[in-house]
């Protein structure tokens, strides 16, 4: 199960989301890789507390996050749930006072006088979440619940989290970055003092959910959506399409500008979870290639085919270079994070790099490209077989 670690440097791979190759400029190759993607709505942001019609009956609302990743998207979807005309929201935000006050405003001028009848959430992240016990609560009636409806694994994965003081042990989390290199100790005791980062951006769940499952379909007011199910970013990631009106939901798993988080961590510390990204990320290759994306993260886009692959090739050079440096000796993950990530890193992105270089070395290890062996100072070398 892939572990949340801080919604500040979740998808903070800006600077590596593009081939990086000797002697090439980072603006030219984005550039490049932008012009590869037709976004319809060009420059247009929805402004705050305000909307977007994207699609008929799809509102686009965009929410601030205080992090480096400043903005999660969210939507809208007109339903008709019981004969009672209304709304079901996709994704929340982080539980914090400026987030309420943008939602309030959604609720004061988006929602044509009619209330919101359910909350979806695509995984159990922060900025995705964190504001659903209050979302259900504040449009719950005695007559009628405001569900959310969210994947088993992720559900339960963030009420765990969110449930007990230290969710995810971080006395194990730092053993784990240890195992992998990292022997800084004032690093160490930095992360086992992380014990309410994902309860302060998610301090409850609500107490009952509907399941999401691959393959189910949802009626969502004239139309149904068909639920996509990924792994590899978050334990049961569920992506929701549209035949009628071409439009797939992608959540975190296909994003236009950024490379999703495809990380390892201490709570399965075996995982192949690149493995487990990619072959999810083809489950859209049946989509036409037309499809509206509407993603978590950056602009709405079309030219979801040419962006499977793209990531594809990312993740191809990365492992290659990975591949490279083993070659030569012996390496840990913390030994490749300056092969993955080509500038300076705080602590904070220093945890997250690691999860990342670990998924790589993983995908290589269970190829059977690299051994696995643990040295004398009990830290996990990778070396090509």
């Amino acid at each position: 199960m892939v572990r949340w670690l801080d919604v500040n440097v979740k998808l903070n791979r800006i600077l590596t989301h593009v081939p990086q190759k000797k002697g090439s400029s980072y603006m030219s190759l984005a550039a490049e890789l932008e012009r590869a993607l037709d976004y319809p709505l060009g420059d247009q942001l929805p402004a705050q507390g305000r909307a977007i019609t994207v699609a008929p009956g799809v509102k686009w609302l965009r929410l601030t996050l205080p992090f480096v990743l400043d903005h999660i998207n969210l939507w809208l979807l007109r339903d008709r749930q019981d004969g009672v005309d209304g709304w079901t929201v996709v994704d929340c935000g982080i539980d914090r006072a400026e987030s309420r006050a943008d939602w309030s405003a959604v609720f004061a001028q988006e929602l044509d006088g009619l209330p919101v009848l359910r909350v979806i959430v695509t995984h159990m992240h922060p900025d995705h979440v964190g504001l659903a016990h209050w979302l259900c609560e504040h449009w719950s009636t005695p007559e009628r619940d405001c569900r959310l409806w969210m994947s088993a694994a992720d559900y339960q994965t963030a009420r765990y989290a969110s449930d007990l003081r230290d969710g995810f042990n971080t006395e194990r989390m730092a053993d784990f970055f240890a195992a992998h290199g990292l022997r800084d100790e004032q690093a160490l005791q930095q992360v086992r003092g992380r014990t309410n980062y994902y309860r302060n951006m998610v301090p409850a769940l609500p107490p009952a959910y509907a399941r999401l499952c691959e393959g189910q379909s949802l009626r969502i007011g004239s139309h149904d959506w068909r639920c996509i199910v990924g792994f590899g970013h978050a334990p049961e990631h569920i992506a929701l399409y549209c035949e009628a009106l071409n439009v797939l939901i992608s959540g975190d798993m296909v994003l236009p500008r950024i490379s999703t988080n495809v990380s390892v961590y201490e709570m399965e510390p075996e995982a192949d979870a690149l493995a487990q990204f990619l072959d999810s990320i083809d489950r859209f290759k049946p989509l036409p290639a037309d499809t509206l994306v509407l993603p978590s993260h950056g602009k709405p886009f079309r030219g979801l085919h040419t962006r499977i692959e793209q990531l594809h090739q990312h993740h191809r050079e990365r492992l290659a270079e990975v591949m490279e440096v083993a070659r030569e000796r012996a390496v840990s993950a913390h030994d490749v994070l300056p092969v993955l990530f080509r500038r300076p890193l705080d602590l904070h992105q220093t945890t997250f790099a690691l999860g990342e270089a670990v998924a790589h070395l993983h995908r290589l290890w269970h190829a059977g490209r690299l051994s696995r062996t643990r040295d004398a100072a009990g830290v996990w070398r990778f070396a090509a077989t």
